[in-house]
């Protein structure tokens, strides 16, 4: 596998507030990858999105085409690296990328830590309601990195996995379990998983207890 594209991107006025939002990327040729940032990238809400859990955000290129077949309407705007994402590998999707998967991009090593939580912005940014909602009940909503060695991520740059737990749990069924109701009763089962960070360990606890209910 290889890096397809870098984007990367600056905060700006989006939907009918004009909150300012960064989902509007542009390609970039490289990514500048520090612990908790990178340098050519920025994050308009850093409570929500950026930090050392959430340095990087990568998209599959399948999930846009869940996307479409959906919302065919969109499908001229459904573009790689138009959901916000920095990343875009040929072959990485949520159901074969793993909660705790640690990936050498180039020189640049990052461990998946969580997915990505549906976000509103996604809905203004393509004007479609509930959009949101349909990626979290898919789990198609990408998955963040944490960095375990900085650098530089070039597009072109070889991707390999180095590591993978053997107790762990793909990104989408995660996603898929702690926010589609029809997976809550499978939330007990992922509770106990070491590679869970504290939030979705939560997560996890809310679902299993709604299902139990």
């Amino acid at each position: 596998m290889i890096v397809s594209a870098l984007y990367a991107g600056q905060p700006a006025p989006l939907g009918p507030r004009k909150a300012l939002s960064a989902i509007c990327k542009q390609p970039v040729d490289k990514l500048t990858v520090h612990v908790d940032r990178t340098d050519e990238d920025q994050q308009a809400n850093l409570r929500l999105h950026g930090g050392p859990e959430k340095v990087l955000h990568q998209f599959s290129v399948a999930s846009y085409d869940t996307i479409k077949a959906q919302y065919p309407e969109l499908a001229d705007k459904l573009l790689p690296g138009s959901i916000g994402e920095n990343i875009s590998v040929d072959g990485m999707t949520d159901e074969n990328v793993f909660i705790g998967d640690v990936y050498a991009f180039g020189n640049v090593i990052v461990e998946v830590g969580a997915p990505r939580a549906p976000c509103n912005k996604i809905n203004h940014r393509f004007e479609t309601p509930n959009l949101d909602r349909f990626t979290g009940n898919q789990g198609v909503t990408g998955w963040y990195y944490r960095v375990k060695q900085t650098g530089v991520i070039n597009v072109g740059d070889a991707v390999s996995l180095l590591e993978r737990t053997d107790n762990t749990v793909s990104v989408g069924e995660l996603m898929r379990t702690v926010y589609n109701p029809e997976y809550f009763s499978h939330a007990a089962e992922l509770v106990d998983i070491p590679v869970l960070d504290d939030e979705w360990r939560g997560k996890c606890e809310k679902a299993a207890a709604k299902a139990a209910k």
